[in-house]
């Protein structure tokens, strides 16, 4: 019987000293390509007991961090800040001793707390405003999501948001040349010295005070909405009591405790403790609760994730509360707006957000998987919005300037409380007019076995490696191996019918590729397409 959902056990939790420990005696083989550094969407991430988030990775990588901002001229300072992870600090510890090595100016919390991934966004643009040169950037020491044995480390350049892969490929291949060469090429300092020469900074204070340029809490906090928001044991525990007393909101800290076993988590549905809050297991003790809050939400442990709890509905599908925020926010609740601006979705997104987009008449840009596709347009302003199937999001100050250009889970959960304060219904009522209005989607996400060969061949499919010509008994009206929104590949193929489409993408840590795929004739439709996705899939890679 699955644990899935249940609270979590002794036997469940990570040994924490054994993890520090490891951080600071595993030594990365350099020629193992599972213990090279390797940037993903999000940064460079790995567990110290693997050997692959250590301290040799993170001194190299801070280091390359350093090369590659002198390269550029990015004379600024640099903010700096981390998650509730147990390997956070010593990360964090770390990369501080490069940084002040370098001579670069690093900002730090100034209460020697957690920092949000959305509130380092929020510093960066803040700082750079208005300015063309002593650009600021900054670094998150989070593996936002994953399991407490994990680490994760990820820089953001003068934009805000998430490196694009011709920085992190500069900076990846840099910190393994260094650490092949035994860490020789990287500058440091010790700790004392490093702690001592930084300057702090409000991330706090900066970021709470400011979020009515953003949402309409005034209407919240006059509507008396009743929030529970639970930080699941990360980087907004002292926010969300911060935005309640500074806004005068009647807001509830549901579960104000930080623990680097995350031992009061229920557990995901592979039975691994994960703060994703998106995953109904894994925030099974808020929905249970449901019923106290008008409305409650969960964050994952940086806080750029967002989960939405709703009386009526429980924990609503991502995709469901992306249209929604779409439709409110398009929909008037933002009239100085350009209206030129466009929505930004995934390519895995549900095609709700499409009719919804149509609906309304504005623009629609799909782009690929990873939320740094949409930092342009959030820093030009050409996106209202930007959201992701994985429930991350951001979008524009009211008066249509640039908020933040890494996904905010903090703002989103609070627009579901505006949402309600202001039309007096809750979002997945909303969604469910949607579905009376355009039928209702059958929505999954399942994994195929793939080996590296065949993962890399998917990665580089064009069109025409796609023979079939019907799916699931409907004709094959697209087949993609480019977002359309941008051109921009997207590292596999999606292909859709007039009802229901599936995408295949390699998975970057596991033997399997990721089908997403979505009908809006029913759950049996989608079983039917999930299966010939496969054959399909199998036969473009011959």
């Amino acid at each position: 019987m699955s644990r899935a959902g249940t609270p979590a056990q002794p036997q469940d939790l990570v040994d924490v000293a054994h993890l520090v420990t490891a951080y600071y005696t595993q030594q990365p083989d350099p020629d193992d390509v599972d213990q090279q550094v390797a940037f993903g969407t999000s940064g460079h991430r790995g567990s110290s007991l693997k050997t692959s988030f250590n301290e040799q990775h993170i001194a190299a990588i801070t280091q390359a961090i350093c090369d590659y901002r002198a390269e550029q001229g990015f004379d600024g300072p640099l903010f700096i800040g981390r998650d509730t992870h147990a390997l956070s600090e010593p990360a964090w510890a770390t990369a501080l001793e490069v940084l002040v090595a370098n001579d670069v100016t690093v900002l730090v919390d100034d209460r020697d707390g957690y920092t949000p991934t959305p509130a380092l966004s929020h510093a960066i643009i803040k700082a750079n405003r208005g300015r063309t040169s002593g650009l600021a950037d900054g670094i998150v020491v989070t593996p936002s999501h994953n399991p407490p044995a994990d680490g994760g480390f990820k820089y953001n350049p003068p934009h805000g948001g998430p490196a694009d892969s011709d920085a992190t490929g500069v900076i990846a291949q840099r910190a393994n040349e260094l650490i092949a060469a035994g860490l020789d090429g990287v500058r440091r300092v010790p700790f004392a010295r490093a702690r001592a020469a930084v300057s702090a900074y409000d991330f706090l204070g900066s970021y709470v005070d400011d979020l009515p340029s953003v949402l309409d809490l005034d209407k919240v906090r006059e509507a008396g909405v009743r929030i529970g928001a639970d930080p699941l044991g990360g980087a907004s525990v002292a926010y969300w009591g911060e935005i309640a007393e500074r806004h005068g909101l009647e807001l509830t800290v549901v579960n104000p405790l930080v623990d680097p076993t995350w031992r009061f988590m229920t557990l995901d549905w592979d039975e691994k403790i994960r703060m994703d809050c998106s995953s109904p297991s894994a925030m099974a003790s808020l929905i249970r609760r449901k019923d106290d809050y008008d409305v409650a939400t969960g964050n994952d442990a940086d806080a750029d994730r967002h989960g939405i709890v709703t009386p009526d509905a429980g924990l609503m599908n991502p995709n469901h509360f992306l249209a929604v925020a779409i439709g409110h926010l398009f929909g008037g609740a933002r009239p100085d707006w350009p209206e030129t601006a466009r929505i930004g979705k995934t390519l895995v997104s549900s095609s709700m957000i499409d009719k919804v987009a149509a609906g309304l008449g504005k623009p629609l840009v799909e782009v690929p998987v990873g939320f740094k596709w949409f930092v342009p347009g959030l820093v030009d302003g050409s996106f209202g919005f930007g959201g992701e199937e994985s429930a991350g999001a951001s979008f524009l100050r009211k008066d249509g300037t640039t908020w933040t250009t890494d996904k905010d889970g903090l703002l989103l959960a609070l627009l579901a409380s505006e949402i309600l304060a202001t039309t007096g219904r809750t979002p997945s009522e909303h969604y469910a007019d949607l579905v009376k209005q355009h039928g209702e989607p059958a929505y999954a996400r399942v994994d195929a076995p793939a080996d590296r060969e065949q993962k890399a061949k998917l990665a580089v499919l064009s069109p025409d490696d796609v023979k079939a010509t019907e799916l699931a008994g409907e004709p094959i009206t697209e087949r993609l191996t480019e977002a359309p929104g941008n051109g921009a590949k997207i590292g596999g193929l999606k292909v859709t019918t007039e009802s229901a489409w599936f995408a295949a993408r390699p998975s970057g840590t596991e033997d399997v590729y990721k089908i997403y795929a979505e009908s809006f004739r029913g759950p049996d439709h989608l079983a039917q397409v999930q299966a010939e996705a496969r054959e399909v899939v199998a036969a473009a890679l011959g």
